[in-house]
């Protein structure tokens, strides 16, 4: 690798979701707290009829508006056809049926939403992490490298931190300095169907998920805890902290 740095890792790009599975935002610098990246998964588009937060899995639409944070408690949406709204109505025209866009909480009163049970073959219910919607609790953070994701539009996975450099997954366990934060990279980034359905220039593909299963033991980018609150920006240079 070209860097000298203990890991040869270098962030290359930096992305904010905003909304649970909708597109987010590329920053050029960004403060990360115990909850991750100021404004990430802070928002949540919530099914009237369940009471859940809808994903990209059961809701693909998702996938194609976009979002971004305006400062605390603020977010705009641009929907496909450009439209920019927050309002309920306009989000329940838009995905033909009622919902409405919350705000995660850090308490139990948050909105569940669901993810993949492979053990059981079904879907299972799980909680807002301390005001985000991440889909580990182990997780506030993901970090991927280009060389892991190859010729794949690196957007297709909305990892947090997108890094040159490569070999990410032998830092699992491990503790890093990233800008002024202090990152525990805890496991491996469980993948699902998601990372196959067509997002705005990005096209439908089955054979990215098989790859990943076949190739990767179903796995790709790794998820952090933020140990220590910092500001983390393209350049930085991923450290390991003694």
């Amino acid at each position: 690798m070209d860097h000298a740095t203990p890991t040869g890792l270098v962030v290359d790009e930096i992305w904010r979701y905003p909304v649970k599975s909708m597109g987010g935002e590329r920053l050029a610098e960004a403060p990360v707290d115990a909850l991750g990246i100021e404004g990430d998964r802070r928002w949540g588009i919530v099914d009237a009829e369940t009471g859940r937060v809808l994903t990209g899995r059961r809701e693909p639409d998702l996938l194609l508006a976009r979002a971004r944070h305006l400062g605390p408690g603020r977010v705009a949406i641009t929907l496909p056809d450009g439209t920019e709204t927050t309002s309920d109505d306009d989000l329940s025209d838009w995905l033909g049926h009622r919902v409405a866009l919350v705000p995660s909480t850090p308490d139990d009163a948050a909105p569940e939403f669901e993810v993949p049970n492979p053990d059981e073959q079904d879907w299972k219910a799980y909680g807002a992490a301390e005001g985000a919607w991440h889909d580990s609790a182990r997780t506030r953070l993901s970090l991927v490298s280009r060389t892991t994701v190859g010729e794949w539009d690196p957007r297709r996975f909305r990892s947090n931190v997108l890094l040159r450099g490569g070999n990410e997954d032998a830092l699992v366990g491990a503790t890093l300095g990233l800008g002024t934060a202090v990152l525990e990279v805890t496991k491996p980034v469980s993948r699902c169907v998601m990372v196959t359905r067509p997002q705005p220039g990005i096209d439908a593909d089955r054979s990215v998920l098989r790859t990943i299963l076949r190739e990767r033991d179903g796995t790709l980018a790794v998820g952090a805890l933020v140990t220590t609150p910092g500001t983390i920006a393209e350049g930085a240079e991923l450290t390991l902290s003694s």
